[in-house]
């Protein structure tokens, strides 16, 4: 919700605020398909390469701390938000807690996740699947549309079918 570019590069930069973390990469903006209840608005997402000291549950409060400061609402899942941060993988870490699944459960599934993540780490392997984002993209069912978007354009609240 609200301007969803300045809530990813905002998001970002607050990441590199993290106390002992650094990002490493960052793809680009991508418009994509709302998944979800209801009709939404699309979706702007990015993935973001980051080195740590935090553990990942630390990390994940971090997280969510910078969804606080954007004016983030738990209220429905899959409903609309303003950011929603997640930690897809962590050093080849599988885990599976109340708060925290990693590899991301749903990761491999979403093409607006792997997307930008084959931008910037198509060799990565998913520790589960033993399958690296290229393929994994290739192959997902999930064929949500998803595109890039320019950073140069002005950003605007556009319908969906329109291109950026």
């Amino acid at each position: 919700m609200g301007d969803k570019r300045w809530h990813c590069l905002s998001a970002m930069d607050l990441l590199s605020e993290i106390s002992g973390t650094t990002i490493v990469k960052r793809s680009s903006l991508y418009k994509s398909e709302a998944i979800g209840p209801g009709v939404q608005d699309w979706y702007v997402n990015a993935v973001v390469e980051i080195e740590t000291s935090l553990p990942p549950q630390e990390l994940l409060a971090a997280l969510h701390v910078i969804e606080m400061q954007h004016a983030r609402q738990r209220t429905v899942v899959w409903g609309p938000r303003t950011l929603d941060l997640d930690i897809l993988f962590y050093d080849g870490l599988i885990l599976s807690e109340t708060q925290l699944t990693l590899p991301h459960p749903e990761a491999h599934q979403r093409h607006f996740v792997l997307m930008p993540l084959h931008e910037i780490a198509p060799r990565l392997i998913h520790p589960v699947f033993k399958e690296t984002i290229a393929n994994l993209l290739r192959d997902t069912p999930c064929k949500t549309a998803c595109f890039p978007l320019r950073e140069d354009v002005v950003f605007d609240q556009k319908p969906f079918g329109e291109n950026p």
